[in-house]
C-alpha cells in the first residue's frame, strides 16, 4: 500500500487540470505541463484535487502508484511555483557567465565550455561563481544542472569543481611525508 499514493494532490486556485487522450494537462500562471498517463493507474479529478489509484492489484500497478502521484504533484508545483537549482563553482579561475540563451563556463580547460540553455529554462549568474537554473519542469531543471556539473565534478582533496548548493563534499587528507 503506497503511503504517498493515498493522498490526493490539491489543485490550487488559478490552476486548471484536465485528462484527455491519455495525458494529464495542467495549466497555471507559470505555464503548461503535460504528463503521459500510465495504463496501470487510474486518475480522477474531483473536489479540486487529483487522486491516483492503481487500476488493479498487480505488483506493477502498485509500484507505479506512488511515483505517478509524485509526478502529478510535480506538475502542480511546477506551474505554480516552479523549480530552481543553484550550483556553486569553487576553484581559482573557475567562473560562469550567462549570455542570453548561452552559458559560458571557464573551468580550467584550454578552451571555454559553451552550453546552449534548453527551451523553457532560465539561467542566471548573480556572480561569477554561482549559477541559478529555474524552470517549470523539475526533470528538465535537474537534468541541465547535472550536465553542467558533469564538466567539472568536485574533487575530494581541495573541493574544486561545480557542486549543488548545500551538497557536502567528503574531504580526504592529502599525502603524508
Amino acid at each position: 500500500m503506497s503511503r504517498i499514493g493515498k493522498r490526493p494532490v490539491a489543485i490550487p486556485g488559478g490552476v486548471s487540470a484536465e485528462i484527455a487522450n491519455g495525458a494529464l494537462t495542467v495549466k497555471g500562471p507559470k505555464g503548461t505541463l503535460t504528463l503521459s498517463l500510465a495504463d496501470e493507474v487510474t486518475y480522477a479529478i474531483e473536489d479540486g484535487s487529483i487522486s491516483v489509484q492503481p487500476a488493479n492489484d498487480t505488483k506493477r500497478a502498485r509500484s507505479f502508484w506512488g511515483m505517478q502521484r509524485t509526478l502529478v504533484s510535480n506538475l502542480i508545483e511546477g506551474v505554480t511555483a516552479g523549480f530552481t537549482k543553484t550550483l556553486d563553482i569553487t576553484g581559482v579561475g573557475y567562473r560562469a557567465n550567462a549570455q542570453g540563451k548561452k552559458l559560458k563556463l571557464q573551468l580550467g580547460y584550454s578552451h571555454d565550455v559553451d552550453l546552449d540553455v534548453p527551451e523553457g529554462l532560465d539561467v542566471k549568474t548573480p556572480d561569477q561563481t554561482t549559477i541559478e537554473i529555474s524552470g517549470v519542469d523539475k526533470q528538465q531543471v535537474g537534468q541541465f544542472a547535472a550536465e553542467i556539473r558533469r564538466w567539472r565534478k568536485p574533487e575530494p582533496y581541495k573541493g574544486k569543481g561545480i557542486k549543488y548548493r548545500g551538497e557536502y563534499i567528503f574531504r580526504k587528507e592529502g599525502k603524508k611525508k
